[in-house]
Protein backbone atom coordinates (compact mmCIF):
# COMPACT_ATOMS: atom_id res chain seq x y z
CA UNK A 1 0.00 0.00 0.00
CA UNK A 2 1.08 3.49 -0.90
CA UNK A 3 2.20 5.50 2.02
CA UNK A 4 3.09 1.94 4.15
CA UNK A 5 6.42 1.79 6.38
CA UNK A 6 8.10 -1.23 5.63
CA UNK A 7 10.23 -1.90 8.60
CA UNK A 8 13.90 -2.58 8.54
CA UNK A 9 15.01 -6.10 8.91
CA UNK A 10 18.71 -4.90 9.39
CA UNK A 11 18.03 -2.58 11.92
CA UNK A 12 15.84 -4.28 13.86
CA UNK A 13 18.06 -7.28 13.91
CA UNK A 14 20.46 -4.95 15.34
CA UNK A 15 18.81 -4.08 18.76
CA UNK A 16 18.90 -7.15 20.18
CA UNK A 17 23.03 -7.53 19.42
CA UNK A 18 22.88 -3.38 20.39
CA UNK A 19 21.53 -4.61 24.03
CA UNK A 20 23.58 -7.95 23.95
CA UNK A 21 26.69 -5.57 23.57
CA UNK A 22 25.85 -3.34 26.54
CA UNK A 23 25.13 -6.39 28.82
CA UNK A 24 28.28 -7.95 28.28
CA UNK A 25 29.75 -4.76 28.70
CA UNK A 26 27.56 -4.14 31.96
CA UNK A 27 28.84 -7.61 32.85
CA UNK A 28 32.78 -6.59 32.79
CA UNK A 29 32.56 -3.24 34.36
CA UNK A 30 30.38 -3.83 37.53
CA UNK A 31 32.61 -6.59 39.01
CA UNK A 32 35.75 -4.35 38.42
CA UNK A 33 33.75 -1.09 39.89
CA UNK A 34 32.53 -3.08 42.94
CA UNK A 35 35.99 -4.23 43.73
CA UNK A 36 37.53 -0.86 43.15
CA UNK A 37 34.74 0.62 45.56
CA UNK A 38 35.84 -2.31 48.20
CA UNK A 39 39.34 -0.97 48.07
CA UNK A 40 38.65 2.34 48.46
CA UNK A 41 36.58 1.56 51.55
CA UNK A 42 39.69 -0.61 52.88
CA UNK A 43 41.76 2.16 52.15
CA UNK A 44 39.23 4.94 53.66
CA UNK A 45 38.92 3.38 57.07
CA UNK A 46 42.35 2.99 57.60
CA UNK A 47 42.87 6.65 56.77
CA UNK A 48 40.28 7.30 59.26
CA UNK A 49 41.75 5.24 61.94
CA UNK A 50 38.09 3.37 62.32
CA UNK A 51 40.52 0.36 64.45
CA UNK A 52 43.92 0.60 65.17
CA UNK A 53 46.56 -0.01 62.85
CA UNK A 54 47.65 -2.79 64.63
CA UNK A 55 44.50 -4.44 64.46
CA UNK A 56 43.59 -3.87 60.48
CA UNK A 57 46.65 -3.26 58.36
CA UNK A 58 46.15 -0.81 55.50
CA UNK A 59 45.79 -2.23 51.68
CA UNK A 60 49.74 -0.66 50.92
CA UNK A 61 50.93 -3.10 53.90
CA UNK A 62 49.22 -5.66 52.78
CA UNK A 63 50.14 -5.51 49.63
CA UNK A 64 54.16 -5.32 51.34
CA UNK A 65 53.31 -8.62 53.41
CA UNK A 66 52.52 -9.81 50.07
CA UNK A 67 55.58 -9.24 48.47
CA UNK A 68 57.97 -10.49 51.16
CA UNK A 69 56.23 -13.57 51.43
CA UNK A 70 56.54 -13.98 48.30
CA UNK A 71 60.35 -13.26 47.21
CA UNK A 72 60.82 -15.25 50.59
CA UNK A 73 58.74 -18.50 48.77
CA UNK A 74 56.58 -19.34 51.93
CA UNK A 75 53.44 -18.24 49.95
CA UNK A 76 54.74 -20.42 47.02
CA UNK A 77 54.92 -23.03 49.15
CA UNK A 78 52.40 -22.81 51.22
CA UNK A 79 49.69 -22.29 47.81
CA UNK A 80 51.08 -25.05 46.36
CA UNK A 81 50.42 -27.66 49.73
CA UNK A 82 46.98 -26.40 49.93
CA UNK A 83 46.01 -26.79 46.66
CA UNK A 84 47.47 -30.27 46.17
CA UNK A 85 45.33 -31.45 49.15
CA UNK A 86 42.11 -29.62 47.67
CA UNK A 87 43.05 -31.57 44.62
CA UNK A 88 43.33 -34.60 45.86
CA UNK A 89 40.46 -34.41 48.49
CA UNK A 90 37.75 -33.40 46.30
CA UNK A 91 38.71 -35.95 42.69
CA UNK A 92 38.26 -38.26 45.42
CA UNK A 93 35.58 -37.15 46.55
CA UNK A 94 33.84 -36.64 42.86
CA UNK A 95 35.43 -40.13 41.60
CA UNK A 96 33.43 -42.10 44.28
CA UNK A 97 30.50 -39.56 45.47
CA UNK A 98 29.11 -38.67 41.85
CA UNK A 99 28.95 -42.78 40.41
CA UNK A 100 27.51 -43.51 44.00
CA UNK A 101 24.63 -40.61 43.96
CA UNK A 102 23.75 -42.18 40.33
CA UNK A 103 23.60 -45.41 41.31
CA UNK A 104 21.23 -44.61 44.49
CA UNK A 105 19.26 -42.28 42.77
CA UNK A 106 18.17 -44.71 40.20
CA UNK A 107 17.22 -47.07 42.78
CA UNK A 108 14.40 -46.57 45.16
CA UNK A 109 15.33 -48.99 48.15
CA UNK A 110 19.33 -48.76 48.32
CA UNK A 111 18.28 -44.53 48.35
CA UNK A 112 15.64 -45.00 50.85
CA UNK A 113 18.05 -46.57 53.11
CA UNK A 114 20.61 -44.76 52.79
CA UNK A 115 19.55 -41.52 52.47
CA UNK A 116 19.42 -40.65 56.04
CA UNK A 117 22.68 -41.53 56.68
CA UNK A 118 24.04 -39.75 53.79
CA UNK A 119 22.04 -36.66 55.25
CA UNK A 120 23.49 -36.91 58.52
CA UNK A 121 27.11 -36.91 57.46
CA UNK A 122 26.17 -34.23 55.23
CA UNK A 123 25.07 -31.98 58.10
CA UNK A 124 28.01 -33.26 60.18
CA UNK A 125 30.64 -30.18 60.46
CA UNK A 126 34.00 -31.70 58.47
CA UNK A 127 35.99 -29.96 61.24
CA UNK A 128 34.45 -32.17 63.79
CA UNK A 129 36.88 -35.05 62.45
CA UNK A 130 39.75 -33.18 63.06
CA UNK A 131 40.67 -34.71 66.20
CA UNK A 132 39.86 -37.96 64.59
CA UNK A 133 41.90 -37.40 61.69
CA UNK A 134 44.76 -36.23 63.71
CA UNK A 135 44.80 -39.82 65.62
CA UNK A 136 44.20 -41.71 62.46
CA UNK A 137 46.55 -39.59 60.34
CA UNK A 138 49.35 -37.81 61.97
CA UNK A 139 50.15 -34.67 61.10
CA UNK A 140 50.72 -33.22 57.20
CA UNK A 141 48.53 -34.10 54.33
CA UNK A 142 46.44 -37.01 55.56
CA UNK A 143 44.65 -35.45 57.94
CA UNK A 144 43.95 -32.19 55.86
CA UNK A 145 42.98 -34.23 52.80
CA UNK A 146 40.51 -36.66 54.75
CA UNK A 147 38.86 -33.49 56.02
CA UNK A 148 38.74 -32.75 52.58
CA UNK A 149 37.29 -35.34 51.34
CA UNK A 150 34.35 -36.23 54.06
CA UNK A 151 33.55 -32.60 53.57
CA UNK A 152 32.98 -32.79 49.79
CA UNK A 153 31.95 -36.50 48.93
CA UNK A 154 28.64 -36.48 51.03
CA UNK A 155 27.15 -33.35 49.50
CA UNK A 156 28.52 -34.57 46.31
CA UNK A 157 26.53 -37.78 46.78
CA UNK A 158 23.21 -36.16 47.48
CA UNK A 159 23.40 -33.78 44.97
CA UNK A 160 23.88 -36.28 42.20
CA UNK A 161 21.08 -38.41 43.80
CA UNK A 162 18.76 -35.83 44.00
CA UNK A 163 19.14 -35.12 40.37
CA UNK A 164 18.66 -38.54 38.80
CA UNK A 165 15.81 -39.18 41.48
CA UNK A 166 14.00 -36.01 39.89
CA UNK A 167 15.20 -36.69 36.06
CA UNK A 168 11.36 -37.00 34.46
CA UNK A 169 9.57 -40.19 33.68
CA UNK A 170 9.42 -39.36 29.81
CA UNK A 171 13.14 -39.43 29.41
CA UNK A 172 12.82 -43.34 30.48
CA UNK A 173 9.96 -43.89 28.27
CA UNK A 174 11.65 -42.80 24.95
CA UNK A 175 14.80 -44.91 26.67
CA UNK A 176 12.77 -47.58 26.69
CA UNK A 177 11.62 -46.84 23.03
CA UNK A 178 14.64 -46.32 21.89
CA UNK A 179 16.22 -49.75 23.38
CA UNK A 180 18.30 -48.46 25.44
CA UNK A 181 18.74 -50.46 28.98
CA UNK A 182 21.92 -50.68 31.87
CA UNK A 183 24.77 -49.16 31.27
CA UNK A 184 23.37 -47.51 27.79
CA UNK A 185 20.60 -46.10 29.70
CA UNK A 186 22.94 -44.13 32.31
CA UNK A 187 25.65 -42.81 29.72
CA UNK A 188 22.95 -41.76 27.40
CA UNK A 189 19.97 -40.57 29.20
CA UNK A 190 20.50 -40.70 32.86
CA UNK A 191 24.13 -38.86 32.72
CA UNK A 192 23.14 -36.23 30.07
CA UNK A 193 20.02 -35.00 31.87
CA UNK A 194 21.66 -34.64 35.59
CA UNK A 195 25.21 -33.29 34.05
CA UNK A 196 24.22 -30.00 34.36
CA UNK A 197 23.19 -30.00 38.35
CA UNK A 198 25.79 -32.05 38.80
CA UNK A 199 28.96 -29.53 37.29
CA UNK A 200 26.79 -26.63 40.16
CA UNK A 201 27.07 -29.18 42.73
CA UNK A 202 30.74 -29.94 41.88
CA UNK A 203 31.48 -26.02 41.99
CA UNK A 204 29.46 -25.48 45.48
CA UNK A 205 31.54 -28.57 46.91
CA UNK A 206 34.92 -27.15 45.40
CA UNK A 207 33.83 -24.04 47.42
CA UNK A 208 33.28 -26.02 50.97
CA UNK A 209 36.49 -28.04 49.92
CA UNK A 210 39.02 -25.02 49.59
CA UNK A 211 37.12 -23.24 53.73
CA UNK A 212 37.75 -27.13 54.74
CA UNK A 213 41.60 -26.79 54.02
CA UNK A 214 42.56 -23.59 55.46
CA UNK A 215 40.93 -24.63 58.66
CA UNK A 216 42.20 -27.59 58.65
CA UNK A 217 45.53 -26.55 57.92
CA UNK A 218 45.44 -24.39 61.35
CA UNK A 219 45.87 -27.23 63.65
CA UNK A 220 46.89 -30.67 61.50
CA UNK A 221 49.68 -28.86 59.33
CA UNK A 222 52.97 -27.29 58.95
CA UNK A 223 52.75 -25.81 55.65
CA UNK A 224 49.65 -24.72 54.12
CA UNK A 225 47.72 -20.97 53.51
CA UNK A 226 46.07 -22.23 56.65
CA UNK A 227 48.67 -22.47 58.95
CA UNK A 228 50.43 -19.01 57.07
CA UNK A 229 47.07 -17.67 58.72
CA UNK A 230 47.80 -19.21 61.58
CA UNK A 231 51.55 -18.49 62.07
CA UNK A 232 51.08 -15.05 61.18
CA UNK A 233 48.27 -14.56 64.03
CA UNK A 234 50.87 -16.17 66.47
CA UNK A 235 53.65 -13.80 64.98
CA UNK A 236 50.89 -10.77 65.75
CA UNK A 237 51.82 -9.91 61.91
CA UNK A 238 48.06 -9.24 60.78
CA UNK A 239 49.59 -7.82 58.00
CA UNK A 240 50.80 -10.86 56.51
CA UNK A 241 46.90 -12.84 57.87
CA UNK A 242 45.10 -10.30 55.56
CA UNK A 243 47.74 -10.57 52.98
CA UNK A 244 47.04 -14.67 52.58
CA UNK A 245 43.29 -13.88 53.55
CA UNK A 246 43.32 -11.95 49.74
CA UNK A 247 45.70 -15.08 48.12
CA UNK A 248 42.92 -17.48 49.90
CA UNK A 249 39.99 -15.80 48.09
CA UNK A 250 41.49 -15.32 44.64
CA UNK A 251 42.67 -18.61 44.51
CA UNK A 252 39.13 -19.76 45.44
CA UNK A 253 37.08 -17.76 42.77
CA UNK A 254 39.70 -19.02 40.28
CA UNK A 255 38.41 -22.81 41.37
CA UNK A 256 35.55 -21.61 40.75
CA UNK A 257 35.91 -19.78 37.31
CA UNK A 258 37.68 -22.91 36.32
CA UNK A 259 34.73 -25.41 37.01
CA UNK A 260 32.50 -23.27 35.47
CA UNK A 261 34.37 -23.82 32.05
CA UNK A 262 32.55 -26.99 31.86
CA UNK A 263 29.42 -25.39 31.81
CA UNK A 264 30.04 -23.91 27.65
CA UNK A 265 30.62 -27.96 26.97
CA UNK A 266 28.42 -28.40 24.04
CA UNK A 267 26.30 -31.52 26.09
CA UNK A 268 25.37 -29.39 28.80
CA UNK A 269 24.78 -25.68 27.43
CA UNK A 270 20.67 -26.69 27.40
CA UNK A 271 20.90 -26.37 31.22
CA UNK A 272 22.61 -23.11 31.64
CA UNK A 273 20.79 -20.79 28.57
CA UNK A 274 18.08 -18.78 29.78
Amino acid sequence: MQGQVIPDKGAAGMVPAARGGRRAAAGAALPGTTIAGALALWVLLTRLHVFPEYAFPSLSATIQALGEEFRAGRLTSDITASLFRVAVGFVLAAILGVPLGLWLGQRLTPRLSLQPLVNFFRCLSPLAWIPFAILWFGIGDKPAIFLIFMASFFPLTLATMAAVANVPAVYYRVARDYGFHGPELLTRVVFPAVLPQVITALRVTAGIAWVVVVAAEMVGCQDGLGYGIYDARNGQRLDIVAAYMLVIGLLGVGIDRLLAQLTRLPNVRWGYDR
